[in-house]
This record gives C-alpha cells, structure tokens and sequence, in this order.
C-alpha cells in the first residue's frame, strides 16, 4: 500500500483514558501524538477489545480539529488482525505503536500477559512507547521475574526505540539537576519523596481494589519511584522498609469518594497511606511517602535530594495549575535559587523525545528503557510487600485481631 513519505501512520493499543485523555489528570498520548505530528499522524487502527469505547473515542476524533488523523481508523480487536491487514497490503506497517492497555495483559512470557512479545512478533522493527507500569501481575515474584525476562527478550529481538511514560524524568527540573549533578560530580546522600494524591476524581472502582491494579503504590506512586532512582542511583531492595495506613482504620476514613467502596472487600482496599525508607547501593538513604488524602483535583508531589553542599527541592511535580518549581541551595550560601517552568509539559516533551528517536529529530534521548522501568515496578512490589507484613506482624503481635476503629 503506497503512502506519503511524510505520513507518519500509527496504530493505538488501548482506547482508554491514557490513550485520549480524562478528566483526572493530564494524560493523553493521542493529544501529545497529534501536537508533535500536526497533519502528519494518520491512526490507522485502534485496537480494542471494547469497541464502543474505541468508537467513543473517534467519535470525538472526527468532529475535533485533528481529523484529519482519524479518517480511515479501524477499530480492531487485536493485534493480529491489524498485522493481517499489513500482509495483504491494504495498511501500511506503522511507525510507531502506542500501547495504553491495562498493565494486566502485558509485561509477561505467559500467553494472554505477553502483548510485547505479540508487537515484537509482528512488528520487530517499530518503535513502542508504552505506558507505566511495565505490568501489574501476581504472585509477586513470578511478575516481577516475567517482567524481566520480557525486557531480556526485547532486548535481543526488539530493533527500533522502546520508551516507557515514566514522564517525571522529561521535566525541565528534573533535568536541571541531573544536569548540576553530573557536571559537579556529586554524589547523592539523601532523598525525601512525597507523593499525596487528590482522590475526588478517581471514581473507578478498580484503581481502588489493590487486587486488580495492585494498588497506588505499584500503580501510581511508581513515577516518583522511578524518580528517586533516576536521580539518587539504583537502591538496594532488600533495605526497603515500608507501613501502611489501612483503610479500616480511623485515620483511613475518607468523606469525598465518589463510588460506592462496599463493593470491595475489606482486605482488598487500597491503603490509605504508605511510608518507606531504604538505602541506595552507594550507601546513601531515601525516605518516601504515598497518600489518597487530598480532595479537588491537584496533587501534592515533591522531592528532595540532598549532596555534599547542595540542597533540590522540586515542587509540584505533578501539578496541573501550579508550575513545575525548583529551589537550588549551592555551597557558599544559605540562600535558595528559585526556577519556575510554566507551560513545561514533560508528557510532551517526552512525546517529542519518542518521535526524534524514531526520524533522527533534535532531540532524540530516551530517558527510560524497558529494562529500567523492569526496575523501578520490581521496587514497588517490594515497598507493598514490606508494608502487608509489617501490618500482618502487627495483628499477631495483637493476637490476630482486626484493628478497631477508635
């Protein structure tokens, strides 16, 4: 099937919130795909095993000023049935896929789990971006060792640019001080991460049932995990210490759920709150911290790092009406330099990273390979896992009881 050379033709896996965007939250890879590419994005199928939410989508798509990139879409249900298409000429390979699909059915060897082998199968020379986490399976050990073993495998056999959206690490302030980090030669000694979330608008019942997606600390929190490993250095597991705040206790009572949580038994509900500190393989430490606790819409995301001299301190990392800000302590002054970013939008810039990588553009870094997000998910496995124990060793010391609400 002949096309323009200008074209850039895409398929999109998943027709959910990440791909075309919500309410919640800044995420939208169509919206960040048709900035980069204006004209030149032409989405050839959606792959979805939900078609009416895909012809939602596109409805929207076809009375928007991007549509142009929607005409001749077909909703397909799966990946296969799109690679048929290729091998009878009647679509042409893409150029990149984007893949938003729950993490459940991906980051995995097993049949049913392992769509990167499928993409890889049928498309081993296109570029992915896929969304974070790299998966959310059970029992713990076997997901993260699959997810591994996947990484392994595309690694061998995967011949063009693989991205995940861990976008924190695109933000101008993130990289301003990996920037003074490495042109300093410093050495990190301390980090402190926050992440506080605004609840309101999570009205799906799913992210709140940690037997589905695992949780907010595997599933949420994982960007500010990342984040401390991007900027602090690898961590060494087996010092992670973590609690939990669990939702039947009293300080777990929230008043602005917007969805009925009877539905969800009680010993699968997301913890309220979690802390956790470890130690880094450089010998530094690092404390972090994740609640559902806020109301409206803008969350509380923040971290530290400290080095011989200096002082970060990044502030609303995941804002969306307050701007990116960065406060820099230097040796010789007690005095913070202040940076504020308005306008920065990291899932853009990410966005634009992935296209370079893909055409030669200027700027074309990846910040995070599969093999790194395999990392990161693996660390906050071990961050839930510490927390249940430490709260299981709690109820035996209290003659396995239930904690009352008091």
């Amino acid at each position: 099937m002949s096309t323009s050379t200008n074209e850039f033709h895409v398929i999109m896996v998943g027709a959910g919130f990440a791909m075309f965007g919500t309410p919640e939250g800044p995420w939208n890879i169509a919206k960040r795909a048709e900035a980069k590419l204006g004209e030149r994005l032409k989405v050839d199928a959606v792959i979805e095993v939900d078609p009416k939410r895909a012809e939602a989508a596109l409805k929207i798509k076809s009375e928007g000023p991007h549509k142009s990139s929607y005409e001749n879409t077909v909703i397909l249900p799966s990946v296969a049935e799109f690679k048929k298409l290729v091998d009878q000429g009647k679509a042409p390979e893409p150029r990149a896929i984007f893949v938003a699909t729950p993490p459940t059915v991906r980051g995995s060897t097993l049949p049913g789990k392992d769509l990167e082998i499928q993409l890889n199968r049928a498309f081993p020379n296109v570029a992915i971006f896929f969304e974070k986490p790299v998966a959310t399976g059970k029992p713990w050990e076997e997901s993260v060792g699959e997810a591994l073993k996947v990484s392994e495998y595309l690694k061998a056999n995967h011949k063009a640019p693989i991205s995940i959206g861990y976008v924190l690490r695109y933000l101008k302030i993130v990289q301003q001080v990996k920037k003074i980090i490495e042109e300093n030669n410093l050495t990190v000694m301390a980090t402190n991460a926050r992440f506080v979330v605004a609840y309101e608008l999570a009205v799906k019942t799913d992210w709140w049932n940690k037997d589905i997606q695992l949780g907010p600390v595997i599933e949420q929190a994982t960007h500010i995990c990342d984040l401390v490993r991007f900027l602090g250095g690898e961590i060494d597991f087996n010092t992670i210490s973590a609690h939990a705040l669990e939702a039947h206790e009293k300080p777990g009572q929230l008043s602005k759920k917007n969805f009925d949580e009877s539905v969800i038994p009680d010993h699968l509900r997301i913890p309220r709150a979690t802390s956790a500190s470890w130690k880094y393989e450089s010998g530094a430490v690092g404390i972090f911290l994740h609640s559902t606790a806020l109301h409206g819409t803008d969350y509380e995301v923040q971290l530290e790092v400290y080095a011989d001299g200096y002082s970060f301190v990044l502030q609303n990392i995941f804002g969306t009406s307050k701007a990116p800000e960065l406060l820099v302590r230097r040796p010789g002054s007690d005095e913070f330099e202040k940076t504020v970013t308005p306008g920065d939008d990291a899932y853009q810039t990410e966005m634009n990273h992935f296209i370079d990588a893909i055409e030669g553009g200027a700027e074309p870094e990846i910040f995070s390979s599969y093999e790194d997000a395999a990392k990161t998910y693996e660390m906050t496995w071990v961050i839930r896992n510490s927390a249940e124990n430490a709260n299981s060793k709690i109820k035996e010391q209290k003659g396995g009881k239930s904690y009352k609400l008091w």
